[in-house]
């Protein structure tokens, strides 16, 4: 009983506290039109302290989705285009000698700030990888002797193009673990695309839009999401999902065993845990059900699965592999 009069003070006060997505969403949408599903992507990373990557074709506001969130959040926000020229110095920042003072003076990159938009991730090389994979891991920045702690709420908001190969570099499986999600973009619809269309052609499209949402709102909502209800039979499943790509004969999967070439590590685990507690928030509960897990397993996991050659051969997808688990494994 106890338990449960908890549950609803905290539906109360999630009520209340959850009532800015709504501006957020309704910002958003002066701009872009559609795409709901990869805007409540990037909400579930900013609730859940979680970096996310867009990987989808040219042409589907990946970019412009970023952009107009961080517009949203009255925060510091930097835009890094990705070549294969650019430096570790380009984005950390460097010591730069002032003869005045015969001394060196730190002058800070764009990953100081509270969005980070790493356009078009795969084309910087690995040197530049692994600077970026300290800030995104340790939310901190080495410059010469001296380490500098990045503000809070910092997300880096990552996109890729999955066609085009050439003058590429593939992230490190290190690298691609530390994103939260990994979500793939798709075209838009008949009606959505219409509408993208007039829009754009009547000039209706908003250019700029203001804050709605202050950093520190954005900050008392992940604690808030970090006190959601989460039963232990819904940790359980979590676990047997998790579990399930690592040792699928033993959830009667036997013949996935020789598509999986490895599974989802413990972080699968526990991102799958906060990225299901940030769902519930969103959808203005204070405990977790599974079908809160089932739909943010996918972009949870697919970035964290292997698959062998002989899956490839056969064209089949870590998608494909997630939704057997989901369907095999036993709901609680």
């Amino acid at each position: 009983m106890q338990a449960g009069i908890d549950i609803e003070a905290l539906n109360q006060q999630i009520h209340l506290d959850s009532a800015f997505l709504e501006d957020l969403k309704l910002a958003t949408s002066k701009v872009i039109v559609g795409q709901e599903y990869m805007i409540e992507r990037l909400l579930l990373g900013l609730l859940a302290k979680g970096h996310v990557l867009l990987e989808g074709l040219p042409g589907l506001a990946k970019t412009l989705s970023i952009k107009t969130l961080s517009s949203a959040v009255d925060a510091k926000f930097s835009r890094i285009q990705f070549t294969p020229d650019l430096l570790p110095a380009d984005i950390i920042g460097t010591m730069i000698y002032n003869p005045g003072t015969n001394d060196f003076n730190v002058r800070k990159g764009p990953i100081f700030a509270n969005f980070i938009l790493a356009d078009e991730i795969n084309r910087a090389p690995a040197k530049v990888q692994s600077a970026l994979l300290e800030a995104m891991q340790e939310k901190q920045v080495t410059i010469g002797k001296q380490s500098y702690q990045l503000e809070e709420p910092f997300l880096v908001l990552a996109t890729q193009n999955p066609i085009e190969q050439e003058g590429t570099y593939p992230l490190p499986e290190a690298q691609v673990d530390r994103f939260m999600l990994k979500v793939k973009i798709g075209y838009p619809n008949k009606d959505e695309e219409r509408s993208i269309i007039q829009k754009t052609i009547s000039g209706e499209t908003a250019q700029v839009i203001n804050a709605v949402v202050t950093p520190e709102k954005i900050v008392k909502a992940r604690e808030l999401v970090k006190k959601i209800y989460m039963d232990d039979k819904i940790t359980n499943y979590i676990l047997d999902i998790v579990f399930a790509t690592r040792e699928p004969e033993k959830y009667g999967l036997s013949e996935l065993r020789p598509l999986i070439n490895y599974g989802g590590s413990p972080r699968a685990s526990i991102n799958l845990a906060l990225a299901s507690k940030a769902y519930a928030f969103i959808n203005r509960r204070g405990y977790v059900i599974p079908d809160d897990v089932r739909n943010v397993c996918e972009d949870i996991l697919r970035h964290r699965i292997g698959i062998t050659y002989e899956a490839e051969a056969e064209n089949i997808s870590q998608e494909e592999i997630i939704s057997r688990i989901i369907s095999k494994v036993e709901v609680p």
